[in-house]
């Protein structure tokens, strides 16, 4: 029927019910009675059924041109069969079948079964006479309705499991769409994270390394030799610390913070910062039960803003502090530099990256500077710790070279 695939399985099954309607009828036209004196038409249409269904007439279940070839052969062995021996009209049990099998549309194939119909009671006419018009006319009106309504019953069935197939395609295309959409957005996600990574821990650390060559060569050229020392043991802990952070990012973890936590991390960044720069950094940070991604990102928080300060701030100063507010708990950078027009947009990734990675902690990112008066950096990001923060803080404490 309409767009209803039939599977080589359901042919296989046609075929032989075909086979065996065709058998079961030749025995009926020797044994069965007949008003001829010869049944050989009966033979012939048997005989020309069957070749012509061996030869393209199975191929109409899938094929519509060969079914329009096969069809009228059929109709006609319906109509001699009755036509030979009144009990022949059996045949009908597969010609019926073959007309809604190879028929496209139902409208069509409603037409065709009555054209059966019509044909057999021609033929039981034929062999029965007269008499026998209102049993050929009610036995043909029960063969075709039964017919129609099995046709049309089982097509709807097989509609609605092509529908059903579809479906199930469908879903199923659609759920691998959704699969690669994931693996995609996993992999950008990553790649994403590990930019923010890089950027934050290695990125920072070669830059820091940068700097102090460009000072010890400096030292060097002004004959400052006593210098040097300092400046190659803050080479080579910037150089090991870079190697960590490598390794840690390697090993697919968050590069920066140790097992004495966050407060401590803080401060060593702090005296890093110092020993680089030679800018005094203030140092706020309690010991706080924080879990560790909330440590890593205020840690990733405080790099970068430190970054920016050594980069572009010009500062004398500077002061971290982490402080604890409720449900939250923030880290606030501030130095003294030069400061910038906030509302113009950065061309950098850095602060970029620290927005992102405090959006998917749930948290937030205020910058406030203006030309001349110093930046604040201030990041909060929900506690994510049991039991809460303390509220207290721990003293200052000064960090210089």
């Amino acid at each position: 029927m309409d767009d209803v695939p039939i599977t080589a399985s359901r042919n296989a099954w046609l075929h032989a019910f075909f086979a065996a309607t065709v058998a079961l009828t030749a025995v009926i036209a020797v044994v069965g009675w007949s008003p001829w004196p010869t049944r050989w038409p009966a033979f012939l249409a048997l005989a020309v059924l069957t070749v012509t269904y061996a030869a393209y007439g199975w191929r109409g279940y899938d094929v519509p041109r060969a079914a329009r070839a096969f069809l009228p052969i059929a109709l006609a062995v319906a109509f001699v069969l009755p036509a030979v021996a009144p009990t022949t009209a059996f045949v009908q049990c597969i010609v019926f079948p073959l007309v809604w099998c190879q028929v496209e549309r139902v409208r069509n194939a409603v037409l065709l079964s009555g054209v059966v119909g019509l044909l057999s009671a021609a033929g039981l006419q034929v062999s029965g006479g007269p008499g026998e018009l209102t049993g050929t006319v009610l036995i043909e009106t029960v063969s075709v309705v039964g017919s129609c309504a099995m046709g049309i019953w089982m097509t709807r069935v097989a509609t609605l499991a092509e529908e059903r197939r579809r479906l199930l395609d469908e879903l199923r295309a659609t759920q691998d769409s959704l699969a690669e959409a994931h693996r995609s957005a996993g992999v950008t996600s990553e790649r994403e994270r590990l930019a923010r990574e890089l950027h934050d821990t290695v990125a920072q650390d070669l830059a820091g390394i940068v700097m102090l060559t460009e000072r010890a060569r400096g030292d060097l050229a002004a004959d400052r030799v006593d210098r040097l020392g300092d400046r190659l043991a803050v080479l080579e802990e910037s150089a090991r610390t870079a190697l960590e952070d490598s390794r840690t990012l390697v090993a697919a973890g968050a590069a920066g913070v140790a097992s004495d936590g966050l407060g401590a991390a803080l401060h060593r960044l702090g005296e890093r910062f110092t020993r680089e720069t030679g800018i005094p950094v203030i140092v706020d940070a309690p010991d706080c039960p924080l879990d560790r991604d909330t440590q890593v990102v205020l840690l990733r928080v405080g790099q970068e803003a430190l970054a920016n300060v050594r980069a572009h701030a010009r500062a004398t100063a500077a002061q971290v502090a982490l402080h604890v507010d409720g449900a939250r708990v923030g880290l606030r950078v501030e130095d003294d530099g030069v400061g910038f027009d906030a509302s113009v947009p950065t061309a950098g990734h850095g602060l970029r990256g620290l927005r992102d990675r405090l959006a998917l902690a749930g948290g937030t990112c205020a910058v406030t500077s203006t030309p001349g008066t110093g930046t604040v950096v201030e990041a909060t990001v929900p506690t994510g710790a049991e039991p809460r923060l303390p509220g207290g803080s721990a003293p200052v404490a000064a960090v210089s070279r």
